[in-house]
């Protein structure tokens, strides 16, 4: 095959390290952005940047990367927390915000230019992002619907052009943002005082809708048809929570009173 390129934004661990593994298995030289520590090989550079700081990516793109041509953008960076949207902490929205919404925009404004003419970009987002959010759930589900509709707004000028955007919708996958969902919801009993009874039922029911998580392998397979297939879908969903499909099947009124029955029943 020809020389090929990507960049991952989000390289070191979870979904973002197993499509990396999943391109250099196909022969593609990767470049993997990510704060933490990441070891080099012969067809994987790794370039250390805060993708909130847009000045440091564009110093990585005008530096390190000034000569890539690149296939392939992958913004596969995300954090996650629980929070009542009524007590949360202005740098906890902040922090959020910033890695999963603007880090996308500021790491597209600073590679795009490396991007070759026929070069695709795929955002890994979530399956909640086209769900009615759940209680506690609701920082994430903003950033992550902010950020699909970043993604369909970046489509409609790069397809001007003649570049694909296409997004990634995964459901529980085994990677250290879905296993801190657990002290997530811990963290939110011991912080929140308007909910204390509400949010221990919360806890169960995320392992109820959360289900078993799948392997990052599997989300990297469909991040490398998305990239490869000759003409792909807009999106790509997979392992999607029947729990959230049935309920978001449901007109949204009956949806709050499901929610509000399940959370706000007494104690045995």
């Amino acid at each position: 095959m020809e020389n090929k390129s990507v960049l991952i934004i989000g390289s070191a661990s979870g979904i973002g390290r197993a499509t990396a593994n999943r391109f250099l298995k196909e022969g593609y030289f990767v470049f993997g952005i990510d704060i933490a520590e990441q070891d080099e090989s012969e067809r994987f550079c790794p370039l250390p940047a805060d993708i909130r700081d847009y000045q440091a990516l564009k110093t990585v793109a005008d530096g390190s990367m000034q000569s890539a041509e690149l296939d392939l953008i992958v913004f596969s960076a995300g954090v996650h927390t629980m929070a009542a949207l009524a007590e949360s902490d202005q740098s906890q929205i902040k922090r959020l915000l910033d890695i999963n919404l603007m880090g996308a925009i500021n790491s597209v404004r600073a590679f795009h230019r490396r991007l070759k003419s026929t070069g695709r970009i795929i955002i890994v987002t979530s399956e909640v992002a086209t769900y009615t959010p759940m209680p506690f759930n609701g920082l994430y589900n903003i950033s992550k619907t902010a950020l699909e509709a970043y993604a369909d707004a970046l489509r409609q000028e790069l397809n001007l052009i003649g570049q694909k955007v296409i997004t990634v919708r995964p459901g529980s996958t085994d990677t250290p943002l879905a296993r801190s969902t657990d002290k997530a919801t811990q963290a939110l009993v011991d912080s929140t005082s308007l909910y204390k009874d509400e949010s221990k039922h919360f806890c169960k029911l995320v392992e109820v809708f959360k289900g078993k998580p799948i392997a990052p392998e599997r989300i990297a397979n469909t991040v490398y048809k998305a990239a490869t297939k000759a003409h792909p879908r807009l999106s790509y969903a997979k392992h999607r929570s029947i729990g959230l499909v049935l309920l978001n099947m449901l007109p949204k009124r009956t949806q709050l009173f499901i929610i509000k029955l399940l959370l706000k029943r007494k104690k045995k």
